[in-house]
């Protein structure tokens, strides 16, 4: 490891396992000291299995219990399930992606519903989280505001984590993170080494400020984990950006063809941002076998990105509002 990014990741890593390692009182004054307002978002798609009982942990911790969250927004990537009702009924709001600056139409994809989550908040500290987690996850939004709330040069936390992996309905104590492992790591580390520190480079647990994150692209699809790290690494410098250890993520594991088309768009992200994205094909092609031979199948993961949330005028007509109210 080079040693700037070494010196990041023994100065910028801490470790929040459990809310016990947090004192939440000093995180709450130091929220009414900066006279701060947080906004959780969980972006989902037919994540009914899981988002309720998600939702309903966070809204008794951090809504109703020590009141360190001041919304708590589901936004609803056009899930076929019962994901809206069941994070409505567990306490979140919840918007449609489609409904958010419908001006400006509606894309697929997990980044699409983080960009316009900017646009459905107020929160000048804003904390995401994948809707899929597993097992109590609680102590996870305490730990990614600690940074921002008692640093302020920080402007972006990354959580970092063991992950298991699901095998056959059994779990391996590790093993998960295949993409981060065999295509975003030797990626990030032979393009911008000093981001060398990161553990969890795509996870989907991290936090911002507002003046930070409405200022960067967002790659609608799989690829924004990573296009936010560079770009903000670019916005704030090394010294800018922070990681911290949350223990232990369990979520669903995806099979090695999903694998393959989110890696995909990670790189098609990865060449965009080294400059060489113009000259991507834009098609992953995949072999399936049908027991008759090899049927080669195609899936678009070009790049595919919102612009900034600043340079949007109904964006910024919101936040005048708020200003002027």
């Amino acid at each position: 490891m080079r040693p700037d990014a070494r010196a990041w990741f023994e100065l910028r890593t801490t470790v929040a396992r459990t809310p016990d390692a947090l004192d939440l009182d000093a995180l709450l004054a130091a929220k009414r000291r900066g006279q701060h307002r947080v906004s959780v978002v969980l972006p989902a798609r037919d994540e009914e299995p899981t988002v309720g009982g998600l939702v309903a942990d966070l809204h008794e911790s951090w809504v109703a219990g020590t009141p360190l969250v001041d919304e708590l927004l589901v936004v609803d990537s056009d899930s076929t399930d019962g994901t809206a009702a069941a994070a409505r009924a567990a306490g979140a709001d919840v918007v449609a992606a489609a409904d958010v600056l419908p001006g400006h139409g509606t894309r697929p994809g997990k980044g699409e519903a983080l960009w316009k989550s900017l646009a459905a908040t107020t929160g000048d500290l804003v904390v995401f989280l994948d809707a899929d987690l597993l097992g109590d996850v609680r102590h996870f939004v305490p730990g990614l505001l600690a940074p921002l709330l008692t640093d302020p040069q920080v402007d972006y936390v990354k959580g970092c984590y063991t992950r298991p992996l699901e095998v056959d309905g059994s779990w391996a104590p590790a093993g998960g993170g295949r993409v981060t492992e065999l295509t975003a790591r030797p990626l990030l580390n032979a393009l911008w080494p000093e981001l060398a520190g990161f553990v969890q480079p795509l996870g989907g647990e991290y936090a911002g400020r507002r003046s930070a994150l409405e200022q960067v692209p967002f790659v609608s699809g799989y690829g924004v984990e990573v296009g936010l790290l560079v770009d903000l690494l670019r916005l704030s410098g090394l010294a800018g950006l922070a990681q911290v250890d949350l223990g232990v993520r369990r979520h669903t594991s995806q099979g090695q063809e999903a694998l393959g088309r989110m890696a995909g768009q990670v790189v098609s992200t990865v060449l965009a941002r080294a400059g060489t994205g113009s000259e991507a094909g834009g098609l992953l092609t995949q072999f399936r076998q049908d027991g008759g031979g090899f049927v080669p199948v195609s899936t678009p993961v070009a790049v595919d990105e919102r612009p900034p949330m600043v340079t949007v005028p109904e964006y910024v007509a919101l936040l005048t509002d708020q200003v002027v109210g």
